[in-house]
């Protein structure tokens, strides 16, 4: 196949799934009932997750018709790379649970699209397969091991794997109380009961592709993890291997060993935000952790709103958690954000179009991306917040 092929193959849309709406659909239909209810489930009640889309939503932009408009460009430079959109993929733990192999899936199409690929400690590939499908280019999401020699491990593999960028997580120091999880058996420790067996073998195409992949496992921490461990007792060692709660000697300590670019995701206040930024973070994800963790507490849209205004010019405001779609990638950019990540709606496309997924979603994303810029006359990514209708406007 020519490189222009190649390249058009990448960029190609799947016409009967146009939206990531659509791509849940499908994915919902293919996926077994415990492994989706885990990709897309909250907290609690499912409030904050509900809110983060919604309020995002009542963003609004301002369009200019009568400009001279030369064009539009959503490359984005980052840390030093130029990126060919203002979004990436999220870090996502149990990628290979929900569909085989998604974390090399996405890993791929996020190089072939040159976006940016986030790999949790908890994926379902190496740092090293991770860094070979994107020539380097991945970046790395820590749970703090409870240990300082693990972290040193972990830290020393990623930067020998060359990823330029580190994200710590600093938005779940606790794990959260999810009902669905729970009754479906996914919980820590985990187990998998008869309905769950049931659904696999109700959903061929995904129990055929899981025995093809082979069983999920965290493949970055199996080195760690002891032989012949139990379902349960995986989970129990998990449980004693991470200590989620960040303070400032832990970024302190991370930061004067790692030589890369370092990012804390999931601050939301201000207070926070300040004490990251004296300790030599280089940038912050506002995030929730996808309303996964706190049912209480706010959107991500609104904590980074007031956060531009205060530290947008001290350090590079990203965020992550309630995007769905290119006009809430553009509401958020204009809100204040340098760049964009999202992490349900890459796995739905997966979920839907399985090796085609990552490709799919993320040309149409930028599709969708691009036909905003040009709706509202916007050139570069850089000049949304020009374009955002203030309150009382």
């Amino acid at each position: 196949m020519s490189k222009a092929s190649t390249k058009s193959a990448v960029n190609e849309i799947h016409s009967r799934y146009p939206s990531i709406e659509h791509l849940r659909e499908r994915a919902r239909q293919r996926m077994p009932r415990f492994a989706f209810e885990y990709l897309e489930g909250g907290c609690n009640s499912n409030v904050n997750l509900q809110r983060n889309t919604a309020e995002i939503r009542e963003i609004q932009l301002k369009p200019w018709y009568l400009r001279d408009y030369p064009g539009s460009d959503q490359t984005t430079e980052l840390f030093g790379k130029t990126y060919d959109a203002p979004f990436g993929i999220s870090p996502i733990g149990l990628q290979g649970l929900m569909w085989p192999r998604a974390t090399e899936i996405l890993a791929a199409a996020a190089h072939a699209h040159n976006i940016p690929f986030i790999l949790s400690t908890v994926g379902t590939a190496s740092i090293e397969t991770v860094a070979e499908l994107t020539e380097g280019n991945a970046w790395f999401q820590l749970y703090h091991p409870a240990e300082d020699e693990l972290r040193n491990k972990l830290l020393d593999r990623a930067a020998d794997a060359g990823m330029p960028v580190l994200v710590i997580l600093a938005d779940t120091p606790t794990f959260a109380y999810r009902p669905k999880e729970i009754k479906n058996g996914l919980s820590i420790p985990p187990q998998m009961s008869i309905g769950n067996v049931i659904q696999m073998m109700t959903h061929p195409t995904w129990s055929f592709s899981q025995l093809a992949a082979g069983a999920p496992e965290f493949k970055t921490m199996k080195p760690y993890i002891p032989d012949g461990l139990s379902m349960k007792h995986l989970g129990l060692f998990m449980n004693k291997t991470f200590s989620g709660r960040l303070n400032p000697d832990k970024i302190a300590a991370i930061r004067d060993r790692w030589k890369g670019k370092l990012v804390v995701k999931g601050v939301v206040n201000a207070e926070d935000a300040e004490k990251a930024i004296s300790l030599g973070v280089d940038g912050i994800i506002v995030s929730n952790h996808g309303g996964r963790q706190l049912d209480a507490g706010q959107s991500t849209i609104k904590p980074l709103t007031a956060l531009a205004k205060e530290f947008g010019d001290k350090t590079t405001l990203m965020i992550d958690s309630g995007l769905r779609a290119g006009p809430d990638v553009a509401c958020a950019l204009a809100s204040g954000a340098k760049f964009t990540f999202m992490g349900r709606s890459f796995m739905y496309g997966v979920g839907a179009l399985g090796d085609q997924g990552g490709n799919h979603t993320i040309a149409m994303l930028k599709k969708q991306v691009q036909q905003v810029m040009e709706q509202v006359g916007c050139e570069r990514v850089a000049d949304f917040p020009k374009h955002l209708i203030e309150p009382g406007d």
